[in-house]
């Protein structure tokens, strides 16, 4: 029998988007998931959209109170019976083939995480506006403090391998933390150099918000990592630099 993976979903005024986002799933060529959308307290009519769809593999959570992204992550995370975890915002998209490519690579290369190619597109025709992020380097531990390679869109882990990692939900970049105390158990994740997913670079975004975004990175080495202020500065310039050339890589 195939190994159920666990698609974790947090959900947030995404009525615009988010039949998008639920297609993609269904078109999956991988079938034996289970997908746990924890809503945010959402003002639009999200959940109504997904109450349209009575697939019992659908598994919603509508919260009390609003918590952010990355607490409404967690609160998937703690019902996810999977052994493969996969992150899917609730505006992006994979492509048909994307749970059973990475789930076949991690099982015929004995690896712990993976991750792939994505497309960074346009808000609304979803028509590609960089070039896409490139899966091109082993990651570990010392170089994912560098730079974030990981996107959540693009990634997934065996929880049968390294348990459950959740996000701490006092962090404005709850990604980068997840994924370096993840890395800090493991010594490597693996790329799989194939575009099968895509990312909505959406203007209104937390992560497209670059007033704050270098002192949240900071805080990132200075307060989640325990570092000086001398090495969290290190890491924080090189954060910058990395993240300059990842997006301004435009087509030729």
């Amino acid at each position: 029998m195939k190994d159920l993976v666990s698609i974790i979903t947090p959900s947030y005024n995404s009525a615009e988007f988010i039949e998008e986002t639920i297609h993609s799933v269904f078109s999956q060529t991988y079938t034996n998931w289970e997908w746990l959308i924890t809503d945010d307290l959402s003002r639009d009519n999200t959940v109504e959209i997904l109450q349209k769809y009575p697939d019992l593999r659908i598994k919603l959570k509508v919260l009390k109170q609003n918590g952010g992204a990355g607490n409404a992550r967690n609160k998937s995370l703690e019902r996810a019976q999977g052994r493969y975890i996969a992150f899917l915002d609730s505006d992006d998209l994979w492509y048909p083939e994307y749970l059973e490519t990475m789930i076949n690579y991690m099982q015929e290369n004995n690896a712990e995480l993976v991750y792939c190619n994505y497309s960074r597109c346009d808000e609304y025709t979803m028509q590609p506006v960089l070039k896409d992020f490139e899966a091109d380097t082993i990651v570990t531990f010392s170089n994912l403090l560098k730079t974030c390679r990981l996107a959540p869109v693009s990634t997934m882990y065996d929880t049968q391998r390294v348990g459950k990692f959740f996000f701490p939900v006092k962090s404005k970049r709850e990604d980068h933390v997840m994924w370096l105390n993840l890395l800090k158990e493991i010594p490597k994740g693996y790329p799989i150099q194939r575009t099968l997913a895509k990312y909505r670079m959406r203007e209104n975004s937390v992560s497209r918000k670059k007033k704050n975004i270098i002192k949240d990175q900071y805080l990132v080495y200075k307060d989640f990592m325990g570092y000086s202020t001398v090495k969290s500065l290190y890491y924080t310039a090189n954060w910058a630099v990395n993240g300059f050339l990842k997006y301004s890589k435009i087509f030729n």
